[in-house]
């Protein structure tokens, strides 16, 4: 809980010579959350509290989320210190490596990992999934168009003629809204303009061939969005990686324990097994945190109302199913 991490926060803040925020979006299975936009006015306000400072550490854990919210969280930092550093304690994938790459330095614990930044499009031009409601679409992987178009011209198919490689793009033209394709070239441009102008930010004296090299392994030479990169391989494409020492490294995995508990990140939510033998329960589940020892705690938190239902089944089977009724969802704000 949040009272029991101040002390660790401060003790972080020691460490490092800085004001420490908190910010993770919880990813247990049932329950995710992801970078968003919805944190912004909350995150000012925390940055607010924290000021002035000269150095800021964001300790971040996320499976991803928005690419423009990522960006705008760490130019939002920016702007009320001169030194930003990102602490990872286990996960920092997809949009939440795109907002690490404009920090100054990734302070990166044995086990954590970032993740590819190639982003996935979603719209209602999207493909329709096959026998799903019409509003269910196929989220379009930007890498995955782009590796369709590098199979055309690899050696396996060698389609080097620029008439069959026009035919290949209107064959998936007729799957994929030529809208969509749209969106997704347009995507793929922008978060390689956006992967440069973060590391452009504090590491002004990188090639344009460094850059590019960086960017090629976190949107493009992973192969898969699956994909993780541990600390020896970020400092190895070039990022400012450094690791904790031995008691900075006790005082992360505290912070992420507890963190781990309070969001039940290794537990499936799963409404059956949570109500037992009980018929119906109430629960809160905290899904998302943004903290600071002198801000307070922001928690997202989802209550609902778990009613076990037992239907009769033919031949005297019965079978259990759970409604859920929502009670409260949004942000709860304790002070510190």
């Amino acid at each position: 809980m949040y009272k029991n991490r101040i002390d660790l926060y401060r003790q972080i803040e020691a460490a490092r010579g800085s004001k420490l925020l908190v910010y993770v979006t919880g990813d247990r299975q049932g329950m995710e959350t992801q970078i968003a936009s919805d944190v912004m006015d909350m995150m000012a306000d925390h940055l607010d509290a924290l000021s002035p400072t000269k150095k800021i550490s964001l300790l971040l854990y996320s499976c991803g989320g928005q690419t423009l919210s990522a960006w705008t969280i760490a130019n939002l930092i920016r702007q009320f210190c001169d030194e930003f550093e990102v602490i990872i304690p286990a996960k920092a994938h997809s949009a939440a490596t795109l907002l690490s790459l404009g920090a100054d330095r990734i302070i990166m614990t044995k086990q954590a990992t970032l993740g590819p930044i190639d982003p996935s499009v979603n719209g209602p031009l999207n493909p329709h999934v096959p026998g799903a409601p019409d509003n269910i679409r196929v989220p379009l992987s930007v890498e995955a168009v782009a590796g369709y178009f590098d199979l055309a011209r690899s050696d396996t198919v060698k389609l080097t003629n620029e008439n069959d490689l026009a035919s290949v793009f209107l064959k998936l033209a007729d799957f994929v809204h030529p809208v969509a394709l749209g969106d997704v070239y347009r995507a793929r441009t922008q978060i390689v303009r956006l992967a440069k102008r973060l590391l452009g930010t504090h590491m002004k004296m990188l090639s344009e061939e460094i850059m590019e090299g960086i960017c090629s392994e976190l949107c493009v030479a992973s192969g898969s969005h699956d994909y993780t990169f541990n600390r020896r391989e970020a400092k190895k494409m070039g990022l400012p990686i450094d690791k904790p020492d031995e008691d900075l490294y006790k005082i992360i995995k505290s912070v992420y324990d507890d963190v781990r508990k309070e969001l039940a990140l290794n537990d499936v939510f799963n409404p059956l097994a949570i109500l037992g033998l009980q018929s119906s329960l109430k629960t809160i589940n905290t899904r998302s945190l943004l903290e600071s020892a002198s801000g307070g705690s922001n928690r997202f938190v989802t209550e609902l109302e778990l009613v076990k239902k037992v239907l009769k089944k033919d031949k005297g089977m019965v079978e259990e199913q759970v409604g859920l009724r929502l009670i409260f969802e949004g942000w709860r704000y304790e002070k510190a």
